[in-house]
């Protein structure tokens, strides 16, 4: 439509993730605003998008305190299960290998056996809650982190810790995937940038915070604490989680006069199988429909809501494999799982560097260098939620009214910050240099990957809702996998090759990353027609549910 972002050549028809958000665009194109709800206050001219049902149960039509309510408990579990999770460890290392008796290869190999079971179990995650909602998911990922943590609190040996760690790597894929996708089940395309960043905050910053407290407790009270600490964390979030989030997947009519608008279909109606509905049809649909009761407090509660997919289990179980033939899919797959890993690689190093001459640094001391990235990842994640909302809409209002995802994307220049911090990381190291400088160079490492995971995450989110839950799934697979295999090589990496190596690799390989991000501002409207017409999911009959 503009502003960079390229037409495709031979588009006929409505180009999925391309929305009205204008009344007056609407207006313009076929006169019919009056007919689609709009947003309240200072949004009062954007049209909301996907238009809510008039099923009070619609979790759209949630009243505003419901949807925080639901966010903020889950944003607990991304802290508790997801973020802490993790690294909870990680500023232990040193201790864990003398109390019991193994190198730090073997030691790190404990985190990574945990990040291994979380890869692998995401299709299946995937699957269940695509079928059976997000709230059986959700319930039993805190459920099981809960039981992980509590072995973990009476481990004395290396075994029980690794059985301990392995069991919690199950909590992962639900918090760190499916809480990005509730994101699109209960805001509008102009409310989700600070929502996804909220999330990004929690699974990225949060974690590096865990270090600087972990260490402190490990220091003062002994490793075991950290486990006895979750259980209570972790058990108050299961109960907010049972009393207090309903479930979160709906059976959506997809909105359809807005999105015709978008295309230029006006007045002659939207295709579909079997003829063209007109927008009087619409109407008329909408008014036989039969508007259900609201559910009771204890119907919502409820463990079990039927069924939101039609298709059979395996198909569902493939279909995070299948999304990856989507190009962009693919590549927002690679880049946000690729930085990740970057500060996990880091994360890995910190006490291998800092505690053994010239720093030697103890466990409580290593744990605050982790400071750094989270004061920078907070800061980074304060100004995406600041602007990534507010820049999309004045991008839109600049493209006469039409929204195109890849206005997410304005500001992932920023992004080159994450390469920037990555080699200030390794020369640093390397030269042993102020670890004040580290821990900077280190912030500055993650301000940058949150204008890559967060812009890219709400890209996915309006690009490809349809498929979101499958997407961030493959891209939970792929990180942790990732993660798995540096506990293999980073450390004897480093060890060997000196901190330069393998950071000055990881910087590089970033800043070509960020880099492409031009070319999917540009082509990824033509890319998005092209996939609309050759869905591979559709050609398998893998059926997924648009929602925008």
């Amino acid at each position: 439509m503009g502003l960079g972002v390229l037409e495709p050549r031979s588009a006929t028809g409505t180009v999925p993730g391309t929305v009205v958000l204008e009344a007056e665009a609407v207006d313009r194109v076929d006169g019919h605003s009056e007919l689609l709800k709009r947003a309240s206050g200072k949004h009062n001219d954007i049209i909301l998008t996907p238009q809510p049902s008039d099923d009070p149960n619609d979790p759209l039509n949630w009243p505003s305190w419901k949807k925080y309510l639901t966010m903020l408990i889950l944003v607990m579990g991304c802290c508790f299960c997801g973020s802490i999770t993790g690294p909870l460890l990680n500023a232990s290392l040193a201790i864990l290998a003398v109390e019991l008796d193994r190198s730090f290869g073997q030691i790190t190999l404990i985190s990574g056996y945990q990040l291994l079971v979380a890869g692998a179990c995401g299709p299946l995650v995937s699957a269940l809650s695509r079928k059976y909602g997000k709230r059986p998911v959700f319930l039993f990922s805190s459920t099981i982190c809960l039981v992980g943590t509590i072995i973990g609190s009476v481990s004395y040996t290396y075994n029980t810790l690794l059985a301990a760690r392995t069991i919690q790597g199950f909590t992962l894929a639900a918090y760190e995937s499916l809480v990005f996708s509730a994101v699109g089940d209960l805001f509008f395309v102009h409310q989700r940038g600070v929502w996804t960043m909220v999330m990004t905050f929690t699974l990225t910053c949060v974690s590096n915070l865990v270090s600087v407290v972990s260490g402190s407790i490990t220091f003062a009270l002994g490793w075991h604490y950290l486990f006895h600490i979750m259980i209570a964390c972790v058990g108050f979030q299961l109960i907010l989680l049972i009393l207090f989030v309903p479930e979160t997947n709906y059976r959506r009519v997809p909105s359809t006069v807005a999105s015709s608008s978008a295309s230029g279909n006006g007045d002659d109606g939207i295709e579909k199988e079997g003829g063209v509905i007109g927008v009087e049809d619409v109407q008329q649909v909408e008014a036989l429909r039969r508007i259900p009761k609201k559910k009771t407090f204890w119907q919502e509660m409820a463990v079990y809501n039927g069924t939101f997919s039609d298709e059979n289990l395996f198909a569902l179980i493939i279909a995070p494999f299948v999304v990856c033939s989507n190009t962009l899919a693919l590549w927002t797959i690679f880049i946000t799982g690729a930085v990740t890993s970057f500060y996990v690689a880091i994360a890995y190093v910190t006490a291998q560097l800092f505690s053994v001459p010239p720093y030697n640094l103890n466990t409580s001391q290593v744990g605050y260098i982790s400071l750094g990235p989270f004061i920078g990842g907070a800061l980074g994640a304060v100004l995406i939620g600041i602007m990534l909302d507010p820049l999309s809409l004045w991008l839109t209002k600049k493209n006469k009214g039409i929204y195109e995802p890849e206005f997410r994307l304005a500001l992932t220049p920023l992004g080159m910050l994450c390469g920037i911090g990555l080699f200030g990381f390794g020369a640093l190291s390397a030269d042993l240099d102020s670890v004040y400088g580290v821990a900077v160079m280190w912030g500055v490492m993650l301000c940058g990957c949150s204008f890559i995971i967060g812009p890219y995450s709400a890209y996915t989110i309006d690009a490809f809702r349809e498929m979101a839950s499958e997407i961030f799934i493959a891209n939970v697979m792929f990180k942790n996998f990732l993660f798995y295999g540096y506990s293999y090589f980073v450390n004897n990496w480093t060890a060997s090759a000196g901190p330069k190596a393998p950071f000055f690799t990881f910087g590089g390989i970033s800043l070509v990353f960020v880099s492409t991000t031009v070319l999917v501002y540009m082509f990824g409207k033509r890319y998005r027609w092209f996939w609309a017409t050759h869905n591979i999911l559709e050609k398998l009959n893998i059926t997924t549910h648009a929602e925008m």
